[in-house]
C-alpha cells in the first residue's frame, strides 16, 4: 500500500497483526504512541528499525547484479504493464522527466528524511511514456517466464513482477534512451525527495553513487487510466441550497436528475439536497490555456471560488477530495451524513491532457488526477 493513500489510523488497522507489513516502515508512527508528532526523530528511527527487521525476518531478496523488471497491475478488467527500473536524476533535473504538479515543502521534508534514514527508496514513482511497440514486446516475452511475485492484495489488485534477462535488459536501456520524454503521473513528492537526498549525499564534490537514480515504473500511455478526483464542500457559505442552484443556473445550464458520474467532458455531476444534477460547463473555448480547459479548473473558477468562497484548495479546510476509486456512493454518504453540504463528481482528464500540459511546462490544477491501480511500497527497493 502506498504510504500516502492511507492516514495513520487506516495504516494501523491494515498492519494490525502483520509484523511484516511494509506500513511499519512507510508509516512508522503506527508503532508509536497515538498523537506523536509525525515528523519527530523517533518516527524516522522507528522506520529504520522496522526496515532492519524486515531485512532479517522477511527476508528481503537482494539482487547480485542490477536488474530491470516487468511489473503488471490488474484491477478488475483493467490491466497495465510497465518497466520497473532506476531512472536518471540528472534527466529529472533537466526536465526530460517532466512534472505537472507542484510539491509541498513539508511533504518533501518528510520523505527526504525518511529516504535518508533508510538509505533506500522504498516506493516507486509512477511514470508514463508514449508507447513503444518494441518495449511492449519485451514485456510480453518476460511474462512467459516464472514470476518473482504474483499476488492479489487486499484491495483486489493483482501485482505480478518478472525479472528481465540480461540481453533484453540492454535492449530496454537502448529503447528508453530513444524516448524523448517521460512524465510523472503519480509520485511527484517521491521524485522531489529523491532529488534533495541526492544533493545531500553527493556533497560539494559531486560524488557519484546510487543516489543519482530513482526507483520508478514506466507505463505506456495507452494502458494507463485516470479516475476522477471528486470534490466535497463542508458548507454553502452564506447560501441556501436554493440560492446556490439559482446562482449556478445564472452561469451554466443545470439538468435535473442527472447521473451520479458525468458522461462526458464539460459536465459535472452535483449532489445537493439528496439529488444528483448535471452542471453543463459547455465549451471552454480555444483561447483558454490547457490547464484552464480542464473541468476541475472551470468548476473552480465558475462555482467553487465565486459562489462558495473556496480559494486555495490546497489549504482551504472547507473542501475535501475523494478519489474516484471510492465511487460516487461515498459522495452521497458524506452529504447525507452532514459531513459535507454538497459534492461534485468529475469527469476525469485524459493522459493526453497531462502530457500536453507537462510539455508546455505547465502545472495541472491541484487534485486533478487519481491514478488507479496504485503501485505497492516495499515490493521493489533501491538502496542508496
Amino acid at each position: 500500500m502506498p504510504y500516502d493513500v492511507v492516514n495513520t489510523d487506516e495504516a494501523r488497522a491494515q498492519a494490525a497483526g502483520n509484523l511484516l507489513s511494509f506500513l511499519h516502515v512507510s508509516r512508522a508512527e503506527i508503532d508509536l504512541a497515538p498523537g506523536i508528532d509525525l515528523h519527530s526523530n523517533e518516527v524516522y528511527e522507528r522506520a529504520t528499525a522496522s526496515f532492519e527487521t524486515l531485512r532479517r525476518d522477511a527476508p528481503l531478496l537482494k539482487e547480485d547484479v542490477p536488474s530491470l523488471y516487468v511489473y503488471r497491475l490488474r484491477a478488475g478488467t483493467h490491466e497495465q504493464t510497465g518497466i520497473a527500473a532506476c531512472f536518471s536524476m540528472e534527466e529529472y533535473d533537466r526536465g526530460v522527466i517532466k512534472k505537472h504538479e507542484r510539491t509541498r515543502r513539508d511533504k518533501e521534508d518528510d520523505r527526504t528524511r525518511h529516504l535518508l534514514a533508510l538509505r533506500a527508496q522504498t516506493g516507486p514513482v509512477f511514470l508514463v511514456h508514449r508507447g513503444v511497440p518494441a518495449i511492449a514486446a519485451i514485456a510480453r516475452r518476460a511474462e512467459a517466464a516464472p514470476a518473482l511475485y504474483d499476488f492479489t492484495a487486499g484491495d483486489g489488485v493483482r501485482h505480478t513482477v518478472w525479472r528481465v534477462g540480461p540481453d533484453e535488459t540492454r535492449t530496454l536501456v537502448d529503447l528508453f534512451a530513444g524516448i524523448p520524454a517521460l512524465y510523472i503521473a503519480d509520485g511527484h513528492h517521491r521524485a522531489a525527495s529523491a532529488a534533495r537526498a541526492r544533493h545531500e549525499l553527493r556533497g560539494s564534490a559531486g560524488t557519484a553513487g546510487e543516489w543519482d537514480t530513482f526507483l520508478a515504473v514506466a507505463f505506456p500511455d495507452v494502458e494507463v487510466q485516470i479516475l476522477p478526483y471528486n470534490r466535497v464542500v463542508k458548507d454553502l457559505a452564506s447560501l441556501t441550497s436554493a440560492a446556490l442552484l439559482r446562482a449556478i443556473g445564472e452561469r451554466f445550464t443545470i439538468r435535473e436528475n442527472g447521473p451520479a458520474a458525468p458522461e462526458r467532458r464539460g459536465e459535472v455531476a452535483m449532489f445537493l439536497g439528496d439529488q444528483w444534477r448535471t452542471i453543463v460547463l459547455g465549451d471552454a473555448g480555444s483561447a483558454a490555456s490547457p490547464p484552464d480547459r480542464l473541468d476541475v479548473s472551470r468548476l473552480q473558477d465558475g462555482v467553487l471560488t465565486p459562489l462558495l468562497g473556496i480559494g486555495d484548495i490546497r489549504t482551504d479546510p472547507r473542501i475535501d477530495f475523494v478519489g474516484g476509486a471510492r465511487g460516487t456512493t461515498e459522495l452521497e454518504s458524506l452529504v447525507r451524513s452532514g459531513r459535507a453540504a454538497v459534492a461534485f463528481s468529475m469527469y476525469p482528464p485524459g493522459v493526453d491532457d497531462l502530457m500536453a500540459i507537462a510539455d508546455a511546462a505547465g502545472i495541472m490544477p491541484p487534485k486533478s488526477t487519481w491514478f488507479e491501480p496504485k503501485l505497492r511500497d516495499g515490493l521493489l527497493i533501491h538502496e542508496i
